[in-house]
């Protein structure tokens, strides 16, 4: 089966494409996610929220953003971290409450302060309390709504790091979740150094028919069809690299339909749909509150213009609500071709 007839299946999910966007920490609110499905993205993951945080979060607009679901992102998965057990059931039924499709279980995130809270990719480390919240999670939730892990490959290289790997990955199968999606890094190396996609190819072999995702130096939408077809993973899962070039996902679909690679958007093509992230954002937090945040996704949007430098520091320098608007009319106002935005990381390791 070619990647484009490729249909990804979470639980009783079914995705037209294979290549989503993934949990984003400080990224993938719902403005951000509503702007991947528009360009080609079939299901999107909010960023990670801790299972305190949901269970003590109360209704106040301020709030408001952080367990918000648009009636146009469904499907649209929930992502949960945290350290005890016993609050991963009720923070995922909250969530459930919430809109949420999917519950995400995070046993990736390899930040040092949540390691050392005994979150996120700490749990790779100690296997019977991550089948535990696996476990309370999947009978918290009603039966139609998937529950799924993302896993690094382990806390290190070494065997005893890899033989608790497996024991999570069989293990919440059996639990039963629907699918894993699995990082070709481990949590010591964070973001440094090259995943190994090899690592991804003999799991999925291991893995055999359940649903397993590839994740890890995805910055181009070719990337995104190689590990596919490298690994045989049933999909991918687009992190950093979907940050202020959403049009991934529309690229990605292109290439696998046999066509060649869309040139980088247009000017115009990018300013429309950075004003569309602006006016999403600026429903979601207010037009105060949404200045930070766009920012941020500014300075990301920016490497895709030839005068990068320039637009960024323009960027940069927005604080007032409306400034935004300035931005665009003074770098956008005529149209011309993009660029592609630089990739800056190392190849994947595929031996």
């Amino acid at each position: 089966m070619s990647v484009a007839t490729k249909q990804l299946q979470i639980g009783p999910i079914k995705l037209d494409f294979p290549v989503v966007q993934a949990a984003l920490s400080g990224y993938s609110d719902t403005a951000m996610r509503l702007v991947a499905r528009r360009l080609g993205a079939p299901y999107t993951v909010c960023e990670v929220m801790l299972d305190k945080f949901v269970l003590q979060i109360r209704d106040r607009r301020k709030n408001h953003h952080f367990m918000h679901v648009d009636d146009d992102e469904h499907p649209v998965g929930g992502q949960l971290m945290g350290a005890d057990p016993e609050l991963f059931g009720p923070a995922a039924q909250r969530l459930v409450e919430r809109g949420f499709d999917v519950i995400d279980i995070n046993f990736g995130c390899p930040v040092k302060k949540v390691l050392g809270r005994c979150r996120g990719g700490f749990h790779l480390s100690q296997p019977a309390v991550a089948l535990e919240i696996i476990s309370r999670v999947r009978e918290a939730v009603p039966a139609h709504i998937p529950v799924t892990v993302k896993m690094r490959r382990g806390i290190d290289d070494s065997e005893q790091s890899r033989d608790k790997f497996f024991e999570i990955f069989d293990g919440a199968y059996h639990l039963g979740v629907a699918a894993i999606t699995v990082h070709g890094r481990t949590v010591q190396q964070r973001y440094d150094g090259p995943s190994r996609w090899h690592f991804l190819r003999e799991l999925k072999q291991h893995a055999g028919e359940r649903t397993v995702l590839g994740s890890g130096d995805l910055f181009t939408a070719q990337a995104c069809l190689d590990m596919i077809r490298f690994t045989g993973v049933d999909g991918v899962t687009v992190a950093r690299g979907a940050i202020g070039n959403p049009w991934i996902f529309q690229q990605a679909r292109a290439l696998a339909a046999g066509l060649p690679l869309p040139e980088p958007p247009t000017l115009f093509e990018q300013r429309d749909v950075i004003a569309e992230h602006y006016s999403l954002a600026e429903q979601l937090y207010g037009a105060e509150r949404c200045v930070p945040t766009m920012r941020k996704f500014g300075i990301k949007y920016s490497q895709m213009h030839p005068q990068h430098k320039q637009v960024r520091a323009d960027f940069c320098q927005v604080k007032q609500p409306g400034a935004w608007r300035e931005v665009l009319e003074k770098w956008y106002h005529t149209d011309a071709p993009g660029v592609a935005p630089p990739v800056d990381e190392p190849a994947p390791i595929l031996q």
